[in-house]
């Protein structure tokens, strides 16, 4: 299935070391378009939800950051929404306004 992956970081310290954690994971950037990748998933949903998760929080502990916010799509699975709880040192899934 196709995923397309939407980050919004506030204040990211190092976009390099980021962009290069995630296109390991497999995420590539979507030609001509900033915080957009898009990615393929071999997994059930949940599995890839997880995953998709821990890529994300792995590459902004890497690099440093103030915020984030991430909307992504598993194939034709409804968007799902998240923002980083720095509090909590985890992602909260957040409603996504129609």
């Amino acid at each position: 299935m196709q995923v397309i992956l939407i980050v919004d970081v506030v204040d990211l310290k190092d976009r390099l070391i980021f962009e290069k954690h995630l296109k390991k994971e497999g995420f590539t950037p979507v030609g001509g378009e900033v915080s957009t990748y898009e990615g393929k998933a071999t997994t059930h949903l949940f599995s890839t939800r997880a995953f998709i998760l821990e890529v994300v929080e792995k590459g902004l502990k890497k690099s440093g950051f103030e915020s984030c916010k991430i909307i992504f799509q598993v194939g034709n699975n409804p968007l799902e929404a998240y923002r980083f709880d720095i509090s909590k040192d985890c992602f909260e899934q957040i409603a996504i306004d129609s």
